[in-house]
């Protein structure tokens, strides 16, 4: 007579830690804001403005020249949420869960926090116009970190508060490359810990969440495209700029919102294009960068009309930003997709996160997460006579970068 067995399956802690993401944009950001519906009580709405420092020229005499003075501002908005939301019977909560709730709490909380940080990490391709890097070229030594911080600074910077962002992959080929140089001591921190740390005044930060950029045909192909003409605002400033030279004709996906391009050097008859600084207006060594503002269609003719940020302007003004007129003639390159990486100095990434309200009547709190830096709210409440238990977890964030303290480093995808 055979045996006749139940078997009783048990559901076991596994002990297993979270896939936790890397939270740098999170943590590093300026949250001089973050609860400027409290801490600014005079403003009214879901966005604050914040001042930029305004710009000067200087006059070669003792004889003043009064100029016109503008206060720039810059708008930081509250324009994203997000929330992770479970519910359970009576039965399943008892039964089930009851013991378990920290750890699914602690799983929603992971979760919103990555959507955080790859939403702050989008301004690194959309709050950025000037790059080091090709996009295809991987980033792999102290030599490329020493290069991308030189060209980031003799545009003009802040010196405090230097902070790089690269992929995760890219710190194993950086950390072989020092660990080859003879410099006992420091080689032997981080080949132990693997990190880059302080490197040339700047903190230097790993992430795998960084944005990527999908570029159009031109930069699909390696393009390169000639000036035709240009078009300028009020000031005289170039907006927009008409290439030839287009991979296609009639091709709807020639350029893409936030294509990068650069002025090439070496143009017969040309001479080459160079930022000025941004306090003293003299010539630096960086060569003109922009990025496209819209998407922009080939003609049947092979040529693209670019509209550009930020104005390249070459009139003496407070606003004057390049060393010659832009011409007929003049050749750029358009990066390839790529993913963003970022340098920064002097806190110019804001995030605000308010705390959101009590969810009267259900039980409420609000907290800081010590690992992602979310200031996230969690309340939970039943319906009456339906059997069903509900746990919610949502934050409300914005963010934003100011351009003129900031450069992409584009890497390969």
């Amino acid at each position: 007579m055979a045996d006749i067995l139940q078997q009783v399956t048990t559901y076991n802690d596994g002990g297993l830690a979270l896939l936790q993401n890397l939270f740098c944009f999170i943590n590093k950001s300026n949250k001089k804001f973050k609860d400027f519906d409290k801490s600014e009580p005079a403003n009214q709405g879901s966005s604050v403005s914040f001042d930029i420092p305004p710009r000067m020229t200087a006059n070669n005499s003792l004889i003043a020249s009064f100029q016109d003075v503008e206060q720039r501002v810059q708008t930081l908005t509250v324009d994203q949420a997000a929330s992770v939301s479970y519910d359970f019977t009576a039965g399943q909560f008892i039964f089930n869960v009851r013991d378990y709730m920290e750890k699914f709490g602690k799983s929603a909380i992971a979760e919103i926090g990555s959507k955080v940080e790859a939403n702050i990490a989008t301004l690194a391709k959309t709050n950025t116009y000037r790059f080091f890097g090709d996009g295809v070229t991987p980033i792999n030594s102290q030599l490329q970190l020493a290069n991308a911080l030189a060209y980031f600074r003799n545009f003009g910077t802040v010196r405090t508060n230097t902070v790089g962002i690269l992929s995760d992959l890219t710190f194993p080929g950086i950390v072989n490359s020092m660990a080859n140089q003879f410099a006992p001591s420091r080689n032997e921190d981080v080949v132990n810990s693997w990190e880059i740390g302080n490197f040339s005044d700047c903190e230097w930060y790993q992430s795998n969440l960084l944005a990527t950029h999908t570029a159009g045909t031109e930069g699909a192909q390696g393009s390169t495209l000639t000036v035709v003409s240009v078009v300028k605002n009020a000031a005289n400033a170039v907006t927009s700029i008409v290439f030839s030279g287009t991979s296609a004709a009639a091709d709807a996906d020639s350029v893409k919102d936030l294509d990068k391009f650069q002025f090439s050097d070496g143009v017969s008859g040309q001479p080459n294009m160079r930022f000025l600084t941004q306090f003293g207006h003299e010539v630096s060594q960086s060569p003109v960068q922009f990025r496209a503002t819209a998407d922009a269609a080939s003609t049947g003719a092979s040529q693209v009309t670019v509209s550009v940020f930020p104005p390249l302007q070459a009139a003496a003004g407070q606003a004057q930003n390049v060393n010659n007129e832009i011409a007929a003639g003049m050749q750029v390159t358009v990066l390839p997709s790529h993913r963003c990486g970022l340098i920064y100095s002097g806190d110019p990434l804001y995030l605000a996160m308010p705390r959101l309200p009590e969810e009267v009547p259900f039980p409420t709190a609000n907290q800081m997460d010590k690992d992602s830096g979310c200031s996230i709210r969690q309340y939970y409440g039943s319906l009456f006579g339906q059997n069903q238990r509900a746990m919610v977890h949502d934050v409300i964030w914005g963010s934003t970068l100011v351009e003129d303290y900031a450069m992409m480093v584009a890497l390969p995808l």
